[in-house]
């Protein structure tokens, strides 16, 4: 039987670029040239969908799916331009990605926020939704009508009725302001963006506005120790364009903080921009901490302290306990990653030790 792999290795590409370009997914960057030559190699190998070798061997409903033949829905709440300006969604979409490829699971199917309204029927012909983002309850609901294998990727769980994948975001954004004050800050601003949760209103799907955890431990760290300052406080959409427009925005309003607290790597990467331009050195004048501890937080003048999250890891996990489930567990179970800071350049703690 012809897998994924065999077609990879025939035209020396990942397995992964493989199933996305049979999958149809728009997002891939892949050239024409590439995703023809897979689909022609495909043909030529006789590749044959999951869908099509089910039909042909008409496994009984007892029998224990083999995972060549696992059939499953990656859930992105995110848009393309979502996705594409913020890499912590994209690194758990590669983390899923990875852990098929290695488990061999050929059908990974790409569904995107407005698609599941659109044909939730189809829902019921996977094997099981693997959804990432934060979704609204009742959407939850009405998804398990049609598939009730659902593993839910940086969201907790509803009434322990569905396997999550989580962080605790309090601790880790604890972790980054305890850090600032640990090295004397006491000015401390901070950049953020708005956190969002997906509901269903006039049948249709939409994002509301929630409470970011971010944001929230920043203002309760400030206040307990009496710094707390609104005028400090700059919030706009995630992205490396609002972190650029909203250290901007500081440097314009004068008087920077001697440190900011930034939500995401992403923002961090642009407000250093903005300060670069305005010949503000990091950390000399400002220190900077941000979250997730992207690829690129390490590569940056200076390299980013960062709290990281293990997204890739939390993609791989997601879909090991969807295999864990469809193999015949039944009880619900929740897995909460470990967060830790990774000390850099960018907060002047190492400078700080080199003069002691």
């Amino acid at each position: 039987m012809v897998t994924i792999k065999d077609i990879a290795k025939r035209i020396n590409v990942s397995p992964s670029t493989v199933s996305r370009v049979l999958n149809h997914d728009e997002t891939l960057s892949a050239s024409p040239e590439t995703k023809q030559k897979i689909f022609d190699t495909a043909k030529e190998l006789n590749y044959r969908t999951v869908k099509s070798r089910r039909l042909q061997s008409q496994p009984k409903k007892q029998e224990i799916l083999k995972h060549e033949t696992v059939n499953i829905g990656m859930v992105l709440l995110q848009t393309k331009e979502e996705e594409a300006s913020d890499p912590y969604w994209l690194s758990i979409r590669e983390g899923i990605e990875k852990e098929c490829a290695v488990r061999g699971i050929s059908s990974l199917k790409l569904i995107r926020l407005q698609q599941m309204v659109k044909a939730r029927e189809e829902l019921a012909e996977l094997d099981g939704l693997l959804v990432v983002g934060r979704i609204d309850y009742l959407i939850l609901q009405t998804i398990r009508e049609y598939n009730r294998n659902i593993v839910l990727i940086n969201q907790d769980t509803y009434e322990d009725q569905y396997d999550s994948i989580i962080f605790d975001y309090e601790k880790a954004a604890s972790q980054a302001m305890d850090h600032l004050a640990a090295q004397g800050y006491e000015r401390i601003g901070y950049i953020g963006g708005t956190e969002r949760i997906s509901v269903e209103q006039e049948q249709s799907l939409k994002k509301i506005y929630t409470p970011d955890a971010r944001k929230t431990i920043y203002e309760s760290k400030m206040k307990e120790r009496g710094l707390y300052d609104p005028s400090l406080l700059f919030v706009k959409e995630y992205s490396i364009q609002s972190g650029y427009d909203l250290m901007k925005e500081a440097i314009e309003q004068g008087n920077v903080p001697d440190a900011f607290f930034i939500a995401s790597d992403s923002m961090a990467i642009g407000a250093m921009r903005a300060l670069h331009e305005a010949g503000v050195q990091v950390p000399d004048d400002v220190a900077i901490v941000s979250f997730n501890d992207i690829e690129m937080a390490q590569f940056t003048s200076p390299p980013l302290t960062t709290v990281k999250i293990p997204t890739e890891e939390m993609g791989r996990l997601g879909v090991r306990i969807m295999l864990d489930r469809l193999d015949g567990r039944d009880m619900p179970i929740k897995i909460m990653v470990p967060t830790g800071l990774v000390v850099r350049e960018s907060c002047g703690a190492l400078r700080q030790q080199e003069r002691q």
